[in-house]
């Protein structure tokens, strides 16, 4: 995405509310937070999980699959999971902890739009 596409009237999302839309037919999530709003890729970068299915408390999103938390204002990873022990050991295996790809948004004439990502968050 280049430019801002129109996705929904602003109305039609509650604060603390998200839901996935399609974007060139790319599944994105779209977040209320207060009159904040938030676009992410609606799936997990680690396991894949539907990300719309799991938990928005603020900014931060849970995934349904494995409790990754990222921050929807920038994507950076706040927990990688919340599997312990072996099981986390053989999820690392085959994935590491990566931040999610998050859009900017912008709020005009009462319709939420969502234009190009945002760059990632730096590491310090």
């Amino acid at each position: 995405m280049s430019s801002f596409i129109e996705i929904l009237p602003e109305q039609d999302l509650a604060d603390g509310e998200m839901k996935q839309v399609e974007v060139d037919s790319h599944p994105l999530l779209l977040a209320r937070v207060g009159d904040a709003y938030f676009a992410a890729d609606a799936h997990c970068p680690h396991l894949h999980g539907n990300l719309t299915k799991g938990s928005l408390e603020g900014t931060i999103v849970t995934c349904p699959w494995h409790g990754s938390q990222f921050d929807l204002t920038d994507g950076s990873v706040v927990r990688w999971t919340e599997f312990t022990g072996a099981v986390k050991t053989m999820v690392e295996l085959v994935r590491h902890d990566r931040p999610l790809r998050v859009y900017e948004t912008l709020v005009e004439n009462g319709a939420v739009f969502v234009g190009p990502q945002k760059p990632p968050p730096t590491s310090d």
